[in-house]
């Protein structure tokens, strides 16, 4: 680490990594460059320029980028392929966002001739794994500070106290204990900690910010209707949008309705229970779309070998492994089943819910015709299916004999 020069932060322009950036000049005699990521996360980045200006860190080292767009193409989309929820709930909307925060923060630290990358994760959570494996990946020589796994600001008096120590500006919601921290990109908003940390209490109102409650939610329901090629969503209502703008219409019609909370406690990857409450309003409506337009163009094999292989895909994805080889083998086999997945689907979005109604598709696999209860006209022969039973009968009776 002593040969480190000049470090990449991961810079949200708030209190904690305000401190880091100075503490890595201050402490650590760094050159430090900031990188600030817009990704959709609901707020001006702009103003971490100026608080970047403040510290003294030149403009050419001050790195703001809307990556919206790239963050829904490239990662959203490719794992809402795979249907993809970790423990069967979570969506994934933080652990999806860290590979590609990771990703511009090495390619920052080429450009600019960094030794280092930085980040303000702490030493108890799933992100610093995220970072730092994503980061280690795509340059096995850069090196990793993790400045909550290595000082001694180890409550928040002590960190305003260092803040105030070398002019840095505290908010006035910055002191005291915060009752809870969040972390917010276009696909979601999640809050944990202190009123959050007993899972036997009720989530409280005020910590809900991107949804409405359900249940003052509109009395009439809406339907609206997700186009889809080749298993990634291209139009709403009939308009063409491009990933983003797509997410970010569906995040404003799934807040409207209160659509998309969840109330989780999760297995982290370092070895404890945590108890968050997450919202993820258009990727909820998304998903549930996905999975309704696979329903008519996915064949049953292909359909269950995939729903099989979603746990092990979105562990990958929480556990920090998108530049795996093995996330990137089980992508080519998702992306491989999403070639005649295209069509359209009708919702219902009504007080928290989001239901699929309707779905067509020029690739359809349903035959009404072998289906109906009516005469289907010989397309069905009902005959054969006594031959199927007693195949597949076949060693359960053999079984059964010699257990009598």
């Amino acid at each position: 680490m002593s040969a480190i020069q000049k470090v990449v932060l991961a810079y949200s322009g708030g209190l904690d990594t305000s401190v880091i950036a100075k503490w890595l000049e201050v402490e650590r005699g760094l050159e430090v460059v900031t990188f600030t990521a817009d990704l959709g996360q609901g707020e001006e980045i702009e103003p971490a320029r100026e608080k970047a200006r403040a510290m003294g860190i030149p403009d050419k080292h001050i790195f703001i980028e809307d990556l919206r767009e790239e963050f829904v193409r490239d990662f959203v989309f490719p794992m809402m392929r795979a249907n993809a929820r970790y423990e069967g709930d979570y969506l994934l909307g933080t652990s999806i966002a860290r590979p590609l925060i990771s990703k511009r923060l090495v390619e920052i630290a080429h450009e600019t001739g960094a030794d280092a990358v930085a980040h303000g994760a702490t030493g108890k959570g799933n992100d610093q794994v995220r970072f730092e494996l994503s980061a280690y990946a795509l340059d096995p020589d850069i090196k990793v500070i993790a400045p909550w796994r290595e000082w001694d600001l180890t409550s928040r008096t002590a960190l305003i106290a260092w803040a105030e120590k070398h002019q840095i500006a505290v908010p006035k919601d910055k002191r005291g204990e915060s009752p809870f921290s969040t972390d917010a990109n276009l696909l979601h908003t999640s809050s944990e900690g202190k009123v959050l940390e007993d899972p036997w209490e009720e989530t409280p109102d005020y910590v809900y910010s991107r949804t409405e409650h359900p249940e003052d939610a509109p009395d009439t329901p809406e339907y609206i209707e997700i186009g889809f090629e080749k298993g990634d969503g291209v139009s709403l209502n009939g308009e063409v949008m491009s990933p983003a703008t797509l997410l970010a219409n569906l995040n404003e019609l799934g807040r409207k309705h209160g659509i998309g909370r969840l109330d989780l406690v999760e297995n982290r990857f370092v070895g404890m229970k945590s108890r968050g409450m997450y919202e993820t309003p258009g990727g909820e409506i998304y998903a549930r779309a996905h999975r309704g337009i696979e329903q008519l163009a996915l064949d049953r094999g292909a359909a269950h070998l995939k729903d099989e292989l979603m746990p092990r895909y979105a562990e990958l994805i929480y556990n920090g492994l998108w530049f795996s080889p093995e996330r990137e083998m089980l992508q080519a086999a998702i992306d491989l089943s999403q070639e005649k997945v295209a069509g359209t689907v009708r919702l219902k979005l009504y007080k928290g819910s989001a239901m699929v109604v309707g779905r067509k598709s020029p690739h359809s696999l349903y035959s009404e015709a072998h289906v109906t209860f009516e005469d289907d006209a010989g397309a069905y022969d009902q005959k054969d299916a006594e031959g199927f039973i007693k195949l597949n009968a076949l060693r359960l009776r053999l079984l059964a004999k010699r257990d009598m």
